[in-house]
């Protein structure tokens, strides 16, 4: 798993990426004094973190507010020197929290139980991904959505959004579909001529694009898809291409 580390004391982060450093199975990002600036690097394409160590109390955004500002977070450990933040970390999803000063075998517990969510995550979109019924012809795939199987057609799609663990499909004259899958996983389902990732949580249907506003697809008059740094050269190529001159 890869790990970025949060922490605005300075021995405690030099602590835990130590920590990280010499766990089996962790790979060390980077560590971060700053929770906005580790904000950016989550919000940004460049993002590539399974797994954030993040200390409860931060002087300009505190851990918990941190989480809760992020459309997908990876896996959250806290780190806090006061157990009563623990309710409250777990409530934004947290597998556990470790007490400071940390010691590593408290360390190591907690990461046991980040591995355990890692692989059960991993294996449960793997097994979507394989057990999803594609059809050759390119025209729709089955998907498993609240405990029920769900034909999503190509051409019902408008655009997809990927939200934490999940992505929701949003269709023509349907109400969304949300389904137990990555973004990367659907994308190589989907015809490349059809539909484009515009966004690190977005793809759209190409044809279904009626209007852009300053590199933004609008969908319905007031969605704003927006078309990221990474994929801006691609979808401005999609557009010369298509473009009446």
């Amino acid at each position: 798993m890869k790990c970025i580390v949060i922490d605005d004391e300075p021995l405690a982060l030099k602590q835990i990426c130590a920590y990280v450093e010499k766990t089996p199975g962790l790979e060390l990002i980077t560590g971060y004094e700053s929770s906005l600036e580790a904000r950016e690097y989550l919000l940004s394409d460049k993002n590539e973190a399974d797994l954030m160590f993040v200390d409860v109390n931060m002087p300009d955004l505190k851990g918990v507010d941190l989480v809760k500002s992020l459309i997908e977070p990876p896996i959250v450990i806290f780190t806090t020197a006061y157990s009563e933040y623990a309710v409250e970390g777990f409530k934004v999803g947290a597998v556990d929290y470790v007490l400071k000063p940390i010691s590593y075998n408290d360390f190591k517990r907690a990461v046991e139980k980040a591995q355990e969510v890692f692989s059960r995550k991993t294996g449960e979109k793997t097994l979507q991904v394989r057990s999803s019924k594609y059809v050759p012809n390119g025209k729709f795939f089955f998907v498993k959505s609240e405990y029920k199987v769900v034909r999503i057609n190509f051409d019902e799609i408008k655009y997809i959004e990927s939200v934490r663990e999940y992505v929701k499909f949003y269709l023509e004259n349907r109400r969304p579909v949300m389904s137990l899958l990555t973004i990367k996983a659907v994308e190589g389902y989907l015809p490349e001529d059809k539909f484009m990732r515009v966004h690190r949580s977005f793809i759209v249907n190409l044809d279904k694009i009626n209007e852009i506003e300053r590199l933004r697809i609008v969908f319905d008059g007031d969605t704003f898809i927006p078309v990221s740094e990474q994929y801006k050269d691609k979808f401005q190529e999609y557009l010369d291409k298509n473009f009446a001159v």
